[in-house]
């Protein structure tokens, strides 16, 4: 009988506003099990506004609570969790992917090293040089673009005035976002999404812009394959 596959741990902020699909925290956006912690009074505000590691504490009780209930690796439902990537990773014995920005360095590989990663995150003037540090990519050539004066994103999302998502406007508003960032920096080759509230919309952003489009979906897909590999079926090939 086949063993049921472990989960990804997702350490999560204490919000409550909807989930579409594609986002990590609903079910239906990955095709294996995810055990969720919510990491109690963290908000998006303590992230981007007062990011510190004095708040660090809260983070690292709930990774060790993922480790013990069995989950293969463990990552963030905010890119801006970057900046606890190295202390998370000292702490726990399973791999931790704390934010989609680990993605970068890559993403500028797959382009032959030339251009530049555009990175879409959801406070432009809260992304620092220790968050690119903390995951690998202070080195890497980044532009940025930020969703903080955009209605629908900073209503909802930065903050939480309502609950409920309009879809249609928040995609609207990241394509507004891209395409700006396009046209200012004709140079970007790729788009990582820093915020795990964008990936519902990378479809329609990558349809838009014509490029690779990365967010905390993708890596969540890549590290699961990495860390429950199973046995190939099949006959050989010889050609």
């Amino acid at each position: 009988m086949p063993t049921q596959p472990r989960p990804i741990g997702l350490l999560c902020l204490d919000t409550h506003f909807a989930k579409p699909a594609g986002h990590i925290r609903n079910e239906q956006s990955l095709p294996f099990p995810v055990r969720k912690a919510v990491v109690k009074g963290t908000s998006i505000a303590d992230l981007l506004e007062r990011p510190s590691l004095k708040f660090f504490e809260p983070f690292l009780e709930a990774s060790r609570d993922l480790e013990r209930a069995g989950c293969s690796a463990i990552t963030g439902s905010c890119g801006f969790m970057a900046l606890y990537q190295r202390e998370l990773t000292a702490q726990v014995s399973i791999p931790v992917f704390a934010s989609s920005l680990i993605q970068i360095p890559l993403m500028h590989q797959m382009s032959g090293l030339s251009g530049k990663v555009g990175v879409i995150t959801a406070r432009k003037e809260a992304m620092t040089q220790a968050h690119l540090d903390a995951v690998g990519a202070g080195s890497t050539p980044v532009v940025l673009a930020g969703m903080e004066d955009q209605p629908e994103f900073s209503d909802v999302i930065l903050n939480s005035k309502r609950d409920q998502i309009d879809r249609s406007r928040l995609g609207a508003e990241l394509m507004t976002v891209g395409k700006k960032l396009l046209q200012d920096h004709p140079d970007v080759r790729s788009i990582v999404l820093e915020c795990t509230d964008l990936p519902p919309y990378a479809y329609q952003l990558q349809s838009t812009l014509g490029l690779p489009v990365a967010d905390l979906t993708t890596l969540a897909m890549m590290v699961h394959s990495i860390v429950t590999r199973s046995a190939y079926q099949g006959e050989d090939c010889f050609n």
